[in-house]
Parts: C-alpha cells; structure tokens; sequence
C-alpha cells in the first residue's frame, strides 16, 4: 500500500470513530456500557500494535535519517509524548515486530505468542511489560526451548488475567526455571542501578537503588563506621566523623537506623568535594554552584538554584558554603540581570560558565531536564560564522541536543535573555521557534514568531 492508500484508510476509521463517541449510549444498560467500554480497550490495543513495524522501520533508519537526531527524540518531538513514553514503545517494538536477518530474509518477532495476541487486541501494554521484565530478569543460561515455553505460557495467561495477575505467575514460572536461584555475574551487572527521584515538595527526594555484591561490601563497611550511633550526628555542634563518639553523644543521638545511614552518606559527599580528588568538570571545579537573590540571602529564605537542577534552601545553601569551595551566583530580585561578561577567545571561561549556570539553568533544548551541570557551552551565532564567545551569545545545551545543531537541523537564536530552537521541518513543517520552560517554571514562555517557509 502507498500512503495514498493508508490515508484513506485512516480516514475511514477516524470517521467511524467519531460517530461513536458523538454516539447517545443513555439508553444502554450497565452491561452494554461494559462492553462498549471493552470494544474500545481492544481497538486501543489493536492500534499499539499497528504502530510496531512503522517504529521498527524507523529505528533501522538511525539518527542518519533525521539530522543526527535521536528516533526517541524525533517520535517525542512528533506525537508530542515524552522521551520515556517514546522510549518505551520502541523498546516493547524490538520485541514484538517482525524482524529482517542480515541475509534479508523475514523472521518473527523474539516474543511471537505475545505478539500475535496483542496484534488481536487480546493483551495490552501492562501485560507486555510484564513479560518483557520476566525475560530481563531471567539468566541468561536459561536454554531458547524453556524460554520460548515460557513465553507461550505467560502469553496464554495473559488472555484471562490481569497483568498483576499474570506478573504473580511469572514469578512462580521463574522459581521454577531457577530453582536454586543462581545468577552469573553478567546476570548481576544487568541489573545494577541507581535512582534518585525529583524533589517533592518538601525539597526531599526519594529513590531506589540495586547495587553488585561488590559495592554493597563497600557500603555496609563505611557504614559500620559513619553509621554508628553517635557518629556523623547533623545535631551535634561538632559532628564525630573520626576515632569514637563519646558516651554522651551516644545517648543523645535518637536518629534511626536509616537516617543515621543517611548522614554517613552526607559526610562522605561532602569530604569528597572539599578535597581535589574530583578534579574538574566542563572546565570548572567539582563544587556547588548554587544560584540566589540578594534579597534571599539578606533574608535567609527562599531557595537557591544548583546547577545540578536541585533547589536548596538558603539557610542550607549558607551552612553548606562555610565548608567547601563555591560559586554563587548574585541576580536582582527579578532574577534578569546577571554580570556581562565577554571574551575574545572561542573557549567559555570559568566565570562565563558560572553565569551560564545560573542563567540557563539547564540545556536550553525544549523540553530537556539536563541540568548545567551535564551541560556544555554553545555559540548561539557559531564561531567560525563571526559569533563572540560574550555571555549574550552563550547557552548551555547537553551533549545529545548539541549535535543536532547545524545546516538542515535544528537552529538557534537569543531573543529575551532565553535561547530559542526552530525545529527542522520532519518535526515542525511551520518551523515555529520553541523554548524551554523546565528550567524556568517561574517564568512564562516568550511568545514564539513562526519562521519563513
């Protein structure tokens, strides 16, 4: 079929779509309401399934096809769903669309059953995420007949369970496929991770972590040190940290288990910042660099900004910079006019970085969460095109958005103090200027002038 012919198609189901839900259905029963409602998770879970060859055809183009742009990005950019939600239909697509052997021939999907079902709209994407965690988590000595059993089987069941259902046999089908619980080193690596979750409103965070024997000995030795009762204790006017808490410090400390884990871990950050060890990072020092108001300082209130994107209360920002090297970044208190700074060489200088971290916050690149401090240095005007390397012809953009930058791809220009992105026509065919709001939640976006075709 050519696109003609898909149009068309479309248009059909859309059509018929649209009559349904400007359809009445008051005179419906509760059963007939249920199955309508059934009808349309099907067609829901049909149409997922149709997009899986488009996506696997797109991923076999690579960035080469769209500027040096990631497929992720350019999926996200294009149905406007985040990169994660992106990301996460091309990962269950490598598993459930057909595939092509270097000798060109067809082969079936690595999880045929599973999708052979969905492609009937029989399982949706809950139950195909419970089965791709299955195979993650499975050894790899586990031979191809008892995986592909295994397959089978958690597909069938999953044509009349839900997926917590289908998720709590999976587990016993895995005991029963390694019984005796063995993982090989490479099983362990797969694995490993750590996760630090976004600030809440009480500026904590959460996360998880699951770490190789190896870094677990490491952590339950330090431990026993710096986690001992008495030790490392925030409360005290003078925390232990060395040789041995003394009795009283022992007795006042009514920290748990955990927190005191939590302020062992505290004492180790900040000793290794307040030491060379770390070396640098982006041509500046491994330190803070943290972003604030003279009014907010005067005051010991409010927030700073860090160029890790982390905010931090000023009475902490304050304790925190009597013990390390820092940088700290001063605006007016409308938080718009930082310090000009320009320079005749192509290289961005330490204090210009600093002011770049404290203007930007993060990649300018619409959308990006990268902080500054993951962030590199770009010429909005290029150098090799005349462009000064002043603090106004500045921005920060990480590495990935970076490349996408040149002839043909995305563009950028200064307009208001932020960085504005026109995007190449495969995203945008109105080549309408983009900002990004991440950084700046308190800030509105600039309005955007559409580019000439």
């Amino acid at each position: 079929m050519d696109i003609g012919e898909i149009d068309e198609e479309f248009d059909i189901i859309e059509r018929h779509l649209a009559v349904l839900a400007h359809a009445s259905i008051d005179r419906l029963t509760t059963h007939e309401w249920l199955h309508v409602v059934e009808r349309y998770e099907r067609l829901t879970r049909m149409a997922f399934a149709g997009q899986r060859t488009p996506l696997a055809r797109l991923a076999e183009v690579g960035p080469e096809g769209f500027g040096g742009e990631t497929i992720t990005s350019v999926i996200a950019n294009r149905l406007r769903i985040t990169p994660g939600q992106a990301g996460d239909r091309l990962n269950d697509t490598a598993d459930l669309a057909p595939r092509l052997s270097f000798t060109g021939h067809d082969l079936p999907p690595v999880l045929g059953h599973t999708a052979e079902a969905e492609r009937s709209g029989l399982i949706g994407r809950e139950h195909i995420t419970v089965i791709r965690q299955f195979f993650h988590h499975l050894p790899a000595e586990v031979n191809h007949q008892h995986r592909e059993d295994a397959e089978k089987r958690l597909a069938e069941l999953s044509l009349t369970m839900r997926p917590d259902e289908v998720k709590t046999n999976a587990k016993r089908l895995a005991a029963h496929l390694n019984p005796d619980g063995n993982f090989s080193d490479q099983d362990r690596a797969r694995t490993r991770s750590f996760r630090m979750g976004p600030q809440g409103v009480d500026r904590m965070r959460s996360g998880s972590f699951c770490v190789t024997p190896e870094v677990g000995v490491y952590l339950e030795t330090i431990f026993a040190k710096l986690a001992a009762p008495g030790m490392c204790n925030p409360e005290d006017a003078t925390p232990t940290v060395d040789g041995v808490p003394d009795p009283d410090a022992v007795r006042r400390d009514g920290r748990t288990p955990a927190q005191r884990c939590h302020d062992a871990l505290a004492t180790l950050c900040r000793d290794a910042l307040a030491t060379d060890r770390l070396g640098s990072h982006r041509g500046l020092p491994v330190t803070i660099i943290a972003t604030a108001t003279v009014r907010d300082l005067q005051q010991q209130a409010g927030v700073a900004t860090t160029a890790g994107g982390s905010l931090l209360p000023i009475r902490e920002l304050i304790t925190m910079a009597a013990r390390t090297d820092r940088y700290l970044a001063i605006f007016d208190d409308h938080h718009s006019r930082p310090l000009y700074l320009g320079r005749a060489k192509r290289l961005a200088s330490a204090d210009q970085r600093v002011m770049l971290c404290a203007n930007d916050r993060g990649c300018t690149f619409p959308g990006c969460s990268m902080p500054a401090s993951m962030s590199e240095v770009h010429h909005v005007r290029e150098w090799a095109d005349g462009g000064s390397t002043d603090i106004n012809n500045l921005t920060l953009v990480c590495p990935s958005h970076h490349r996408l930058i040149g002839s043909n791809r995305w563009r950028t220009t200064r307009h208001g103090g932020r960085t504005h992105w026109t995007p190449p026509h495969h995203i945008d065919p109105t080549g309408t200027p983009r900002t990004n709001t991440y950084h700046h939640p308190e800030q509105p976006p600039t309005e955007p002038t559409a580019q000439p075709p």
